[in-house]
């Protein structure tokens, strides 16, 4: 049975097998999580990327899907990334966000990886809410990480707000 845990902190800091990066379809770079883990992770990570872009991923990275690169730089020894669904008040996007996490938790697998941190996905400039993102979160978590040898499942809040909500859910 895999440990969930939350903390407060920086993704990029986590000494992790894998750091779950919450991507843009394009895979080379951004803001918020992702600009953090290219800029941090070094050139290594944006070249893995734009190679996955000139093979299978041309078209960019679909909302859900999920792919691994070295984490360059980074104490971690590979990046997953994933491409998060933007919140919808008038489409339930739901499930996509939790392929997002189910996704990342089979390539961590397929690496043979034993640790894995996340984000919380979507919840930046997708503006998912924060409460319903960490339900579906630890919920696909759950569910998913049975199937895996992972042992460890961490999730790394940016902030005192995004934290408490991932721990009240976690309560409940």
């Amino acid at each position: 049975m895999a440990t969930i845990e939350l903390v407060q902190g920086d993704i990029t800091e986590q000494h992790v097998d894998v750091i779950v990066n919450a991507a843009n379809s394009s895979l080379l770079g951004g803001g918020g999580v992702d600009g953090a883990i290219h800029r941090k992770g070094g050139p290594d990570i944006l070249a893995e990327c734009r190679k996955l872009r000139a093979g299978h991923y041309g078209g960019g990275l679909k909302t859900g899907q999920a792919v691994a690169t070295t984490a360059g730089r980074l104490p971690a020894r590979w990046v997953v990334h994933t491409v998060g669904p933007v919140w919808s008040a008038s489409q339930d996007r739901s499930e996509l966000l939790a392929d997002c996490h189910r996704n990342s938790l089979r390539v961590t697998a397929e690496l043979g990886a034993a640790s894995v941190a996340f984000p919380a996905i979507s919840t930046g400039i997708y503006r998912w809410p924060v409460e319903s993102a960490a339900e579906i979160a630890l919920a696909a978590v759950r569910d998913a990480v049975g199937d895996t040898p992972v042992e460890l499942v961490r999730f790394v809040l940016f902030d005192r707000r995004t934290y408490e909500a991932y721990e009240a859910c976690a309560r409940s």
